[in-house]
Order: structure tokens, then C-alpha cells, then sequence
């Protein structure tokens, strides 16, 4: 990792919880989360760990604009342009779908650390980063392109050092309780999911891994985040051989698409919210836990173990004005 210019830009070590409410109201497993929705930069999330060697890199590279791309509510969007904006490097945002008459929510954000934004259609998305990046370079600019969801070996490398992260907290603080058995995550692009698979390989940390797909269905996400792990690997000289049996990732809970949220993702936000007073996010969280609480149902996850729910933050969404109907009370 030393090898790797970084920008300390998280607030870290992110605390460790027990849930003892939301562990009653289950009826099984002690329920622990990783509280990376405080990681300080921009209201939280998991892309700050991403971000400090992404934009390490940049700046080591003598760029002095960032360009990247998302939804409309990208949490991994905001924290870019919030991490620009600290930087002093210029941000331009490539958004899915079309401008919406208000700003709200993560959009409204990204107005505010001064992003330019620039819109596109879903199967354009990666023609269109490569315009930006063309027509930056034109004007004299020296930009640094980041992948979708700053996911590739260096944005990973962030989740390696913080497997590394709670390993020590557990040995430091949690003697009475063996690591857990568990960790429960978001999974979208891939490169959180994959850093924690190497950093867990790397740690010693013996328990099981599982992606809660937001997105697409396991048979293509999963080869994706095992070539992850493994150009990870190579980027940090880390023996990755058979961590492909590490990777697992449940798509069950997709629901009716993307960012859409149903009765299942409506109650983990409001059992979090009314249990534990922790939000979730409508889009990553609130779909993770959802999976979560019904594998526990399910005895998937039997009573007897115990399950870290990695919170990768995303609260901004949920004042975001296409969520306004399905959040409110009825």
C-alpha cells in the first residue's frame, strides 16, 4: 500500500457498533454495523476510502481536473466533486438520464462543490466519458478519468486497508465477541466488495463476505468483481489465489430495477430508523439491510452467528424528490 500516493480525506477509523434493538426485533444473530456513512466527507460514505487513493493518483499524476460518472443520485458523484472541490481540481459529472426540473438530494450537492454536469443516456455512458475526457484535454487540461463507482485496482485498494481497519478495531475493542461470521455490504460497481475480498485474504479475517447485489444479477457481477480482486492484487503484490471462492453475491433483491424502492427496502429503512436511529439510503443500504433481514428470517444466517452490516452511507438521497411519495408516511 505504501507504494500508493494518498489524500487523507476520510475520517477513519469509522466506529463499530453492536445493534442490540435491531438484534431483538430479528430474533437472531448479534447485528454489528461499520459506520463508513461517517467517513466525514460530503455527509459520509464508503467512495471517501476510494477517493483518497484516486485522487492520490491524480494529483500525483499532475492533473488538475477529474472527470467521472453516475446516476442522478450518485453517491459516489458527490463525494468526487466534494473531494475536487477540497483538491482545488475541476469536476466534471457525467449523469445518467435527463436534467430534473429541481435539484435535490445528491444533486443538489454537487451544484454546491461546483461540479459541471453533463447528461447521457445509460448505453452512452462510457462514449460520453471519453468526450469529456477529449474535449478536456482540447481546452489544456490535464484531467484524470475515474471509473464508475471508482471502481478498479487503485479505488479498491481503499477496502484492502479497511479490512485491515476492522481486524485491528476488533483486537483492539471487541474481545469478548469473535470477529463476525458475516459482513453484509451494498454491492454495485463492484469495488468495494472486491477491496474487502483481498484486504479479508490479506487480514486473516475468517468470516464470509456477501455482496447484496442493487443492480444486476450475480452471474454478471461476480466475474467482474473476481477480475477486480485479482488486478487488485497485482497492483499491491498480494497473492489473490483462490479468492474467487471468496466472492459471493446475492441478486435476490433486486426488486422491480435499480434506485427503485419497494415494501422491502421501506421497511429495513424504517426498522433501522425506528431501532437504532441510523438511516439508510433508498438506493444501497436500504436494499443491502432488506437482504440482510430476510436472510436472517430464512436462517440463511442462523441465530447462533453473528453479521456486520457495512453501512457505505448515501443519506443524501433520501431527500431526494423522486423518493418523496414511496418515504412518507402514508
Amino acid at each position: 500500500m505504501k507504494k500508493l500516493s494518498r489524500i487523507p480525506i476520510a475520517h477513519l477509523p469509522t466506529p463499530v457498533e453492536f445493534l442490540p434493538s435491531l438484534t431483538r426485533m430479528c430474533g437472531g444473530p448479534k447485528i454489528f454495523v461499520k459506520r463508513d456513512d461517517q467517513t466525514g466527507l460530503a455527509l459520509g460514505g464508503n467512495k471517501a476510502r476510494k477517493l483518497e487513493y484516486l485522487l492520490g493518483e491524480a494529483i500525483s499524476s499532475g492533473a488538475d481536473m477529474v472527470i467521472t460518472a453516475g446516476a442522478v443520485q450518485s453517491n459516489h458523484c458527490r463525494q468526487t466533486a466534494a473531494a475536487a472541490a477540497r483538491c482545488h481540481l475541476e469536476c466534471e459529472l457525467v449523469l445518467l438520464g435527463s436534467e430534473p426540473d429541481q435539484r435535490t438530494g445528491n444533486l443538489l450537492l454537487d451544484g454546491l462543490f461546483g461540479a459541471e454536469l453533463r447528461w447521457t443516456r445509460k448505453e452512452s455512458r462510457d462514449a460520453e466519458l471519453l468526450k469529456a475526457f477529449q474535449e478536456a484535454s482540447a481546452r489544456g487540461k490535464k484531467p484524470y478519468l475515474i471509473p464508475y463507482g471508482g471502481s478498479n485496482p487503485v479505488g479498491a485498494a481503499g477496502y484492502v486497508d479497511a479490512m485491515a481497519e476492522l481486524v485491528s478495531q476488533w483486537d483492539e475493542k471487541r474481545m469478548e465477541n469473535p470477529l463476525p461470521d458475516w459482513i453484509i455490504l451494498p454491492s454495485g460497481s463492484g469495488g468495494t466488495q472486491a477491496g474487502m475480498v483481498l484486504g479479508a485474504r490479506k487480514f486473516r479475517f475468517p468470516g464470509r463476505i456477501l455482496g447484496i447485489s442493487v443492480d444486476e444479477p450475480a452471474d454478471s457481477l461476480t466475474p467482474r468483481i473476481v477480475r477486480l480482486v485479482d488486478e487488485t492484487a497485482g497492483l499491491l503484490g498480494v497473492d489473490a489465489r483462490g479468492c474467487e471462492t471468496d466472492v459471493r453475491v446475492n441478486s435476490d433483491y433486486l426488486g422491480n430495477g435499480y434506485g427503485v424502492v419497494g415494501a422491502a427496502e421501506l421497511e429495513a429503512i424504517r426498522m433501522f430508523a425506528r431501532a437504532e436511529g441510523l438511516l439508510l439510503d433508498p438506493v444501497y443500504t436500504g436494499r443491502a439491510a432488506a437482504g440482510m433481514i430476510d436472510l436472517i428470517r430464512k436462517q440463511t444466517i442462523p441465530p447462533h452467528e453473528s453479521v456486520l452490516f457495512w453501512h457505505t452511507g448515501g443519506a443524501p438521497a433520501l431527500f431526494a424528490s423522486q423518493y418523496n411519495d414511496a418515504l412518507n408516511p402514508a
